[in-house]
């Protein structure tokens, strides 16, 4: 049994990963650590057993916590990583990880060290439509894979909002540009090539990104904003077939988990996962990591490939 704790009473880390902590196998939600006890109330309805600490320190200290959540803003998700992992605790942390790709390299050295378990929370690989995608797309089932196409976009102008302040590291490449970057490389498993885009800005971040690139046989296009009506999906376009991901990012929020398989004659043909929640089987698989040794799905070095993405993007980008 793993038993966790969270830096921070935060909106997602009650809505979802909290709950799938405590639901998941193997798993104990046993502390959280925020600095305002009435924010607990909400941990409590599903947890009411729940230990908490007035301060993160508090938290790491404690000696029946195995595993850390950190769902705190962008900013200190590097801080607070080193810090749990020098109080010898596993962590799972939000993404993006690191503001910057060489920032993973000291979490790696320190993972290392400490001999434990550090992971971004990068929840979609843990889905199984994703695995199925990955799995037809290396059969060949859609021929050869030509293009990726990818969109994800939600309307947030509440200035106030940590993912709309630039000293707490946010915009929208780094708060959903990882899923349409990293769900091209998870089913790829290839690093990019001549990465470029075009961002538009507005008060210091990033509120719309258009990004390409191009894989070993394959072109790339996808765009990201937090100033758009709400959108996702992720296409992955063959010269025999094509696969199409109607809710490639959070399933069972913004939809059923659906893709579709178009072959020729115009053939469809559709699978549905109704029931798969991808924080749960995350939390399972970190905890049989964490336990067993056995390797995670999404480690360090593949989380790093994503943040060098849009670090490129960042770089090479033109302004509009």
């Amino acid at each position: 049994m793993i038993r966790w704790g969270i830096l921070g009473a935060s909106k997602f880390a009650r809505e979802h990963m909290g709950p799938a902590i405590h639901a998941a196998r193997g798993a104990e939600l046993s502390a959280l650590a925020t600095a305002s006890p009435d924010k607990a109330a909400g941990f409590r309805d599903f947890c009411p057993g729940l230990r908490l600490h007035d301060s993160y320190e508090a938290l790491l200290a404690d000696s029946r916590i195995d595993a850390v959540y950190v769902p705190l803003p962008n900013h200190l998700h590097v801080e607070w990583t080193l810090k749990a992992l020098k109080a010898g605790k596993h962590v799972l942390c939000e993404k993006p990880m690191t503001l910057r790709a060489p920032e993973f390299d000291q979490l790696i050295a320190e993972r290392d060290r400490a001999g434990r378990l550090a992971a971004e929370a990068f929840m979609i690989v843990h889905h199984p439509q994703w695995a199925w995608v990955r799995a037809q797309i290396a059969r060949g089932v859609i021929g050869r894979l030509a293009h990726i196409s990818g969109r994800f976009s939600f309307d947030n102008r509440d200035g106030s909002n940590i993912r709309n302040r630039a000293e707490t590291g946010g915009g929208a490449l780094r708060d959903i540009g990882v899923y349409v970057m990293g769900a091209a490389r998870f089913v790829t498993g290839e690093e990019p090539t001549e990465v470029g885009g075009r961002i538009r800005r507005e008060n210091g971040i990033d509120t719309f990104a258009d990004i390409s690139a191009r894989f070993t046989d394959c072109t790339y296009n996808a765009y990201v904003s937090i100033r758009m009506h709400p959108a996702q999906e992720m296409v992955f376009h063959g010269d025999g077939g094509l696969i199409r991901v109607t809710t490639p990012f959070n399933a069972n929020v913004f939809g059923e988990a659906r893709v579709e398989l178009h072959r020729p004659g115009l053939e469809v043909t559709t699978k549905r996962w109704p029931a798969a929640n991808h924080y749960i089987t995350q939390v399972e698989a970190f905890g049989q990591s964490a336990e067993t040794g056995a390797d995670y799905p999404c480690p360090l070095e593949f989380s790093r490939g994503t943040q060098a993405m849009m670090d490129a993007v960042f770089a090479k980008a033109a302004a509009i």
